[in-house]
């Protein structure tokens, strides 16, 4: 801690004050098409970001819906069985690649990040404009797939099927390639902003956990994303050149592809599920109004879940005929990796505990979080038991398991924050009632169209398959209900999200009442953000302290940021705290 003889220097800082005409904000300072489709502002890029990915989770959920409508009954129900493999196939691949690996670093990331950090815009914002275009061309790339032929491998592109069959399987890969690139550019641009573009005073110890999650999920988009990419184009040159890296006729190893892709692909449920772990905190310490327990923990936590996670990739094929040593090993990985996770569960319940609770929506989606995602996990240690994962490898119990942790956790997390940051984002409430209605339905529909698929696993259902024995029919038939429930209710927040941009309620700078950086600028923020460089006094979880003692302060002087590491803060109104 700097003190006054060492860095006698001071910065005037007044209480904050939101500006005074709410009217001045991003989506008013330019307006017309050109203006968005050229423009570096993070917030508008971040709102490009979430019309895209909820069009293409749209377009994937139709296709799930169409999928469960055929399994209805044990044969073809009203489609074939080329077309079932491409309608799931595009499920996986559209949900994967277009709505969950981008849906919170890319949307609310980019959004929210340099609000939490006092910035006025990510440390790179043309490349940020530049990632976006970039997931774009790739979104197109891949959806020409389909008018080209389809793709019918699945959306783990497994050789040798996918560097043999017909179909666009060339075009599908390379969108996912190009889709790539975006995500290695996020990351390297959200890992500057981190480093560089704090507020004075902002310390490591005062960095919000939402922004902690972005840190180590960066890590990983830019560690882990160039393995894909490399796959990938493997796979197209073998089905182009015919270079048989994967092919055993020509000394290839079909195998070796397993291992590049799994040594992304597992990491990258870690891109999917650890913003949304960042979201659970920030919700559960505003509605619990408490400072959160274990902060170090659940931040580094994240960072123990990126390392772990880029080590695990070996058990998605313990019956691949891997050394039993090496499938040893993988299992105690796969246990270990839950660790860190369980270490977050915990910390948040503890969170709770006593706190002065509020169950507002996005709260109650945080609730849905915690049993869908618990179950999702401990299914994972399943799993990751050895003679276990033989039996129940390719079922449907992994679908189940895979959908609990991906949608149960990750979309819950998605939506709760979603809906927390909304007023912010669009300066308008919400309507409450039908918000908790809406995450009512979605969690019972969730439950009806996966826990049936728990049982149809263990008792021998592979997935994938176009036909199944009648004793499954009831189990499907459940599930398929299921969908349709699940549809409805997000088609509901669509509804009223939609609507309350138009008659909504205005929403004040702080409805929530937090402590975090992003709710001490009006609703819709500013352009720039911040009119003053922000000195920041207290973390974002600080609760303890009455709101007439919480400070933030602004600088009066603009250029304050390069003066205030280490000096000590004076407040106007003659209140004087030393800076950490």
């Amino acid at each position: 801690m700097a003190t006054a003889e060492a860095n006698p220097k001071k910065i005037q800082v007044q209480r904050y004050e939101p500006e005074s005409d709410p009217d001045k904000h991003y989506l008013n300072e330019e307006t017309g098409l050109w203006t968005w489709l050229t423009t570096v502002d993070h917030k508008k890029i971040g709102l490009m970001y979430l019309a895209s990915i909820t069009f293409f989770f749209f377009v994937g959920g139709i296709m799930a819906l169409l999928v469960r409508t055929e399994l209805w009954t044990p044969a073809k129900t009203f489609i074939e069985a080329n077309t079932y493999n491409q309608l799931f196939t595009l499920h996986g691949a559209i949900m994967i690649f277009l709505f969950l690996v981008p849906s919170v670093p890319a949307a609310l990331g980019n959004f929210f990040l340099p609000l939490q950090l006092g910035a006025k815009d990510v440390a790179f914002p043309r490349l940020n404009l530049l990632s976006y275009y970039i997931y774009v061309a790739g979104a197109v790339i891949s959806i020409v797939s389909i008018v080209s032929g389809g793709i019918d491998t699945g959306w783990t592109f497994y050789t040798p099927y996918s560097s043999t069959t017909g179909g666009a399987v060339t075009i599908m890969t390379f969108g996912v390639f190009v889709i790539g690139f975006s995500s290695i550019l996020t990351g390297v641009n959200f890992i500057t902003t981190i480093h560089k573009m704090r507020a004075p005073g902002l310390t490591w110890d005062k960095l919000s956990l939402f922004s902690w999650s972005l840190y180590a999920t960066s890590i990983i988009q830019i560690l882990a994303t160039p393995v894909l990419a490399i796959t990938l184009a493997l796979v197209g040159m073998e089905r182009i050149l015919g270079i048989g890296i994967f092919d055993p006729a020509m000394g290839g190893d079909p195998v070796l592809y397993q291992h590049f892709f799994w040594f992304y692909s597992h990491p990258a449920v870690y891109i999917m599920i650890v913003p949304g772990f960042g979201i659970v905190s920030e919700v559960i310490t505003t509605f619990s109004k408490k400072h959160i327990f274990g902060y170090w923990a659940i931040a580094l936590s994240s960072l123990a879940i990126a390392f772990i996670g880029f080590l695990v990739w070996g058990h998605h094929m313990f019956v691949s005929g891997q050394a039993s040593l090496a499938t040893m090993v993988f299992s105690f990985l796969t246990f270990l990796v839950g660790i860190p996770t369980g270490i977050k569960m915990f910390n948040w319940t503890a969170t709770l505990y006593k706190g002065s609770i509020k169950l507002a929506s996005p709260l109650l989606y945080i609730f849905g979080f915690f049993f869908l995602f618990l179950v999702g996990g401990l299914t994972g240690i399943v799993l990751g038991s050895i003679a276990l994962d033989v039996h129940l490898h390719d079922t449907y119990y992994v679908v189940a398991h895979f959908h609990f942790v991906m949608v149960g956790g990750m979309v819950m997390a998605f939506l709760a924050g979603l809906h927390y940051w909304w007023p912010k984002m669009i300066g308008r409430m919400y309507n409450e009632t039908m918000a908790k209605i809406a995450c009512g339905i979605i969690f019972i529909g969730f439950n009806v169209t996966f826990l049936p698929q728990f049982v149809m696993g263990s008792q021998g259902m592979p997935r994938r398959y176009f036909n199944y024995i009648e004793q499954f029919q009831s189990f499907h038939q459940i599930s398929t209900i299921g969908s349709y429930i699940l549809g409805f209710g997000f088609v509901m927040i669509f509804y009223y999200l939609v609507k309350s941009i138009f008659t909504g309620e205005k929403a004040s700078p702080n409805p929530w009442g937090s402590r975090a950086l992003e709710w001490q600028v009006n609703s819709r923020p500013p352009l720039h953000n911040f009119h003053h460089t922000p000195v920041i006094v207290n973390g974002p979880y600080d609760y303890h302290k009455p709101m007439d003692e919480f400070q933030l302060g602004l600088a009066e002087n603009h250029n304050a940021h390069s003066d205030v590491n280490g000096a000590e803060v004076s407040v106007s109104n003659e209140e004087e705290t030393s800076a950490e």
